[in-house]
């Protein structure tokens, strides 16, 4: 069972979100506050993946929860879901950069909407939110998303998929934005042109006349010939690039003719290759046009320093630097920044850690033993060397990170049990 921590002061809003929760039985148990100081000692204290905030109601302006986790995105790296008011979405866009959002859903549209989210998060909890099983495993990470034809789903896995990759460090928060506007963008056009069919003329028509696209869209998609249909997202995510192909279910386009195509930021036809060309790599096409592959390039670099270390010494390793050796007494641990470290113990490289893995040599910190490996630098890197004593003390002043940092630990001793014959 998955706890929801939840921000409302509206009774109403609690019974349908509980509603909506209750037609997965025991798999989402919602968790309801209706003050922010309760709620960010929740979100703090029990770190739940999930939570959502209503911003709704004109009291509720959710500032402090807002505020604490763009202060602490290390910590929460969950996802949000944004209940709120039409009229107050420009105000609420203000609000929302740095933050994880998984689904913004308006009020009205709760009953409609939020079991949709629910169920792509049940059905891909292992990528969406266990940022370190992709280091844990140091393989690769491969899969596919099956997503039907609603706008709604589109917007969803867009920011899953940025989330995970961000929360991994693999790419930056420019990145992250990058790569869910060129997701989306990319998963409307098979929507939206592949599966409906719908054209140029027609969608200009429409728009000319005030309406919204995605109205046309759901329209469309319940048709008898595109009830059905769905756009198939692939995703293999390696240590050093993410690979992508979206495939739908129409006949597809001519895409040589859209290539060449001197296509500016305003056009309506052929945004989505234009942000592509933009904003991924290697973008290509299968002959009919109804696929599109593409590439995200990693960083290897941290995003966010956990805040309870930002005051701590950062130290550079140069290509074959030894950071410390087998048998020697643990007396720092180390925050990953940047960088690929070999893991060599008796001689033998056994693995490498690179900033996805979080931390350097934790297990025998913590546990007061000698250094079980040698640990040398593959090329430059950064690291934020941690004291014992900072170490403590920074646990004593924020106790909620050593929750973390016990939970994070013993996860990640059960997964390699798990895959340890």
């Amino acid at each position: 069972m998955r706890n929801i921590a939840i921000l409302s002061e509206n009774p109403d809003m609690n019974r349908r979100i509980a509603t909506a929760c209750l037609k997965f039985e025991d798999e989402f148990y919602p968790v309801f506050f209706s003050d922010e100081k309760s709620f960010v000692q929740y979100l703090n204290y029990e770190l739940p993946e999930i939570d959502i905030i209503d911003f709704s109601l004109q009291q509720t302006e959710a500032g402090r929860a807002f505020t604490e986790i763009k202060d602490d995105p290390w910590l929460h790296f969950g996802g949000s879901i944004i209940i709120y008011e039409r009229q107050k979405e420009e105000e609420l866009m203000d609000k929302l950069r740095g933050i994880n959002v998984i689904a913004q859903i308006q009020k009205n549209k709760i009953e409609a909407y939020l079991p949709r989210a629910l169920n792509v998060l049940s059905q891909h909890r292992s990528i969406l939110f266990q940022r370190d099983i992709h280091a844990l495993l140091q393989s690769n990470i491969s899969g596919e998303f099956e997503i039907d034809t609603d706008p709604f789903d589109v917007t969803i896995y867009a920011n899953l998929i940025a989330n995970f990759l961000y929360n991994s460090n693999l790419i930056n928060m420019d990145q992250k934005y990058n790569c869910s506007t060129a997701l989306m963008e990319l998963l409307y056009n098979a929507i939206e042109h592949g599966n409906c069919k719908i054209g140029y003329e027609e969608k200009k028509a429409w728009l000319e006349g005030g309406s919204d696209i995605m109205d046309l869209i759901r329209s469309k998609a319940s048709a008898p010939e595109v009830l059905g249909k769905k756009v198939f997202l692939n995703y293999r995510i390696t240590p050093d690039r993410s690979y992508f192909t979206i495939r739908d279910q129409g006949e597809g386009f001519d895409w040589k003719k859209h290539s060449k195509l001197d296509l500016q930021p305003e056009d309506l036809h052929g945004r989505g290759i234009l942000i592509a060309r933009n904003y991924l790599q290697d973008v290509s096409y299968n002959e009919s046009g109804n696929a599109v592959s593409f590439e995200i390039e990693h960083l290897h670099e941290s995003n966010v320093i956990p805040r309870v270390f930002t005051d701590q010494e950062e130290v550079v390793f140069n290509k074959g630097d030894v950071v410390f050796r087998q048998g020697e007494t643990s007396s720092h641990l180390y925050y990953i920044i940047s960088g690929q470290f070999d893991i060599i113990a008796n001689g033998r490289k056994v693995s490498t850690l690179n900033p996805a893995d979080i931390f350097l040599g934790e297990m025998s910190f913590l546990l007061n033993n000698h250094r079980s490996a040698t640990v040398v630098s593959v090329e430059r890197g950064e690291l934020v060397k941690i004291s014992k004593e900072a170490f403590i003390n920074a646990i004593k002043e924020h106790p909620h990170y050593g929750i973390f940092l016990a939970r994070l630990l013993a996860q990640r001793l059960d997964q390699v049990h798990e895959i340890t014959p």
